[in-house]
């Protein structure tokens, strides 16, 4: 009896896969999204501000930098926790396949995620005129948040791996 539910909790971690796949179809929402931003800025990229143009350009930054985080977690997590990924030599490997585990994952994304705060934290001081004072402390609050968590993170990955 203790050797099927084993095998059935351990077989358990292909339920993952479908999730991993759905990350896949938000990395197109994402691409569909990207270039209807690129598509809708050249009827009037003659008669735009440069400031709206930098910030149209934060906000592809944006996009480009949660899809990483999104291919990423879609690889490494199914690599970690569902099967490895039978890639042949010959086709484009990434370099980081298989050499990320679930430590370095999560101060990868914490990373990542500082990133993606950072520029948004950009836009919101470009457009700084338009937001009230309050809205931009939280906002410094929220990313200094971010900041010091993943600093927390990858010092208590440090101290664990030295060990």
């Amino acid at each position: 009896m203790e050797k099927l539910f084993e095998k059935l909790m351990y077989s358990s971690r292909w339920i993952m896969a479908p999730i991993y796949l759905g990350l896949s179809l938000v990395l197109a929402l994402l691409g569909i999204k990207f270039f209807q931003e690129i598509f809708h800025i050249f009827p009037m990229i003659l008669e735009m501000k440069e400031v709206d143009l930098i910030l149209v350009a934060l906000s592809l930054i944006d996009i480009t930098l949660v899809g990483g985080l999104i291919v990423m977690v879609m690889f490494s997590g199914y690599e970690n926790f569902v099967s490895r990924l039978d890639v042949d030599e010959g086709e484009d490997k990434l370099g980081w396949l298989g050499k990320l585990d679930a430590g370095s994952l999560k101060n990868k994304v914490a990373a990542s995620i500082v990133a993606i705060s950072s520029i948004h934290l950009l836009k919101v001081f470009m457009n700084a005129e338009h937001i009230s004072n309050d809205k931009i402390k939280w906002y410094l609050l929220i990313h200094i948040t971010f900041v010091v968590s993943a600093f927390a993170m990858g010092y208590l990955d440090k101290i664990t791996r030295s060990k």
